[in-house]
């Protein structure tokens, strides 16, 4: 089994609740709650805080090419000042998911993470969609490819 490398953002204790609740901005906190419920649904399980700014959701261990394998979560955002960064499991390496995000609404594309401002601006279908792509993804498959 491959040697787990250590990495500074991990999943901690901190109260997701909690998290949401000091968002000073209200609109921004009431986007984060109602897309924590939206990933809650697809997940079937509680977030968790890692670092001390991103909720994830479904750990697992990834593995890479280069060998090296970390503890990550398959989908997970982070209501940042500027923007909310929605995270895909790496599914945006994959170009037809990017294409469908490229369909999403109002956003910039990362190489791993969606930006965007409002919630509102996104398509509920196509979010969904990804979300779901985002937990089936399998970086491990894909790599051999």
């Amino acid at each position: 089994m491959a040697k787990v490398t250590e990495i500074k953002t991990k999943e901690n204790d901190i109260s997701v609740a909690e998290y949401l609740d000091k968002i000073e901005d209200e609109s921004k906190k009431k986007d984060s709650i109602e897309l924590y419920n939206i990933i809650r649904e697809h997940t079937k399980e509680e977030g968790k805080i890692w670092g001390d700014s991103i909720i994830g959701f479904k750990k697992y261990l990834a593995s890479y090419k280069s060998k090296r394998t970390v503890e990550w979560f398959k989908v997970g955002f982070a209501p940042r000042k500027s923007n909310i960064s929605l995270y895909l499991n790496l599914a945006l390496y994959d170009d037809k998911n990017v294409e469908l995000a490229q369909k999403l609404g109002k956003v910039k594309l990362g190489k791993g993470c969606i930006y965007f401002k409002k919630l509102s601006d996104l398509d509920r279908d196509i979010l969904d969609q990804l979300i779901e792509i985002a937990i089936e993804f399998d970086i491990e498959e894909f790599d051999k490819k």
